[in-house]
């Protein structure tokens, strides 16, 4: 294993994909180019990076539950990381558990973002208070600057194996382009697009492309509601393919439309126009690929549901006929 870890504690996919030029970053830092990613399992991250050059393995952890699953889980983290030998550990989250386990572990150098009691437990100065209530992204960006780390880009850029890239691409070959992918369903209820809005949205796209919907196999029913409310458009049930072939298929697309979540993200890093609802949640800025639709008045609780149809159809109308130009993986 590489002497240098990078360890994140937030559970999705989504998360997964705008950390990974931090990763990077950090790893093209580190002895050897490589570092070994802690990351919990319900982010997909062993699926999505097993070909990212910069990450040498990834290891899962649990870091939720309730208080005495807590302590369980800390206890079982500082074994993980003990067992690893680090020489560094990067903690890219303000929480104080990961920084507590690796001080336990013995590991020498501990650097985080050192907002609030965690600054007790890393050997660098932390970045600024001023940045506590900051996006996350901007945590990190302060982190680059005051460890002197180069940061070329925020963007993504997702390495996806050709194979999968192939198979895919050959089992949706006969699918008139273009592909215009919908990501139906959220981490989180009030961050999802009411069934209402998607069918009326659905009712009113003009395309002579393929719209496919995905949303993984809990979204699959819902998917054959909207297709059965939906005649005349080419339309097909993607939400049972897995998650890497999901992320080629992103890639593929020539557009995207959905909610701030994890396919989002992922066709933000497969380099397609992606179109996100941030109706309750902040815009995402960094990527050049996401394209924000927000409600008036900005997002707030409940603001999904003051997105209008006719508001995103309006913004994706320029680009209902362009083909994307594939680059190589």
């Amino acid at each position: 294993m590489t002497p240098s870890a990078v360890i994140q504690v937030k559970p999705g996919i989504g998360d997964v994909i705008w950390h990974l030029p931090f990763i990077r970053a950090i790893a093209a830092a580190a002895p050897g180019g490589q570092v070994t990613f802690f990351v919990p399992p319900s982010s997909g991250a062993r699926e999505l990076l097993q070909v990212e050059p910069a990450v040498a393995a990834t290891i899962y952890f649990r870091h939720f539950g309730s208080e005495l699953q807590r302590g369980i889980n800390l206890i079982r983290l500082v074994a993980l990381l003990r067992r690893e030998r680090l020489r560094s550990l990067w903690i890219l989250d303000r929480t104080i558990r990961p920084a507590l386990a690796a001080a336990l572990a013995g590991i020498p150098e501990r650097i985080g973002l050192g907002l609030g009691p965690q600054s007790l437990f890393i050997t660098n100065r932390g970045i600024g208070q001023e940045h506590f209530h900051d996006h996350p992204i901007d945590w990190l960006r302060a982190l680059m600057m005051e460890m002197k780390v180069p940061l070329p880009s925020t963007e993504p850029d997702l390495h996806l194996p050709p194979a999968v890239l192939i198979t895919v691409g050959n089992k949706f070959a006969d699918c008139t382009r273009p592909w215009i992918v919908l990501g139906i369903g959220a981490s989180h209820p009030d961050k999802d697009w009411p069934d209402a809005a998607w069918s009326e949205f659905l009712a009113s796209l003009n395309t002579s492309g393929t719209v496919f919907l995905i949303g993984g196999p809990t979204n699959a029913a819902r998917a054959q509601d909207f297709m059965a409310s939906t005649h005349g458009m080419r339309i097909v049930n993607a939400c049972e393919l897995r998650l890497i072939e999901a992320a080629a298929l992103l890639r593929l697309a020539d557009l995207f439309v959905g909610p701030s979540s994890g396919p989002l993200n992922l066709a933000a890093a497969g380099a397609t126009q992606a179109f996100g609802l941030f109706g309750s949640t902040p815009v995402l800025t960094y990527s050049k690929f996401i394209h924000a639709i927000v409600p008036d008045g900005g997002p707030a609780p409940g603001g999904m549901a003051r997105i209008a149809p006719a508001q995103v159809l309006e913004r994706i109308a320029p680009y209902l006929s362009r083909r994307k130009v594939q680059a190589q993986n």
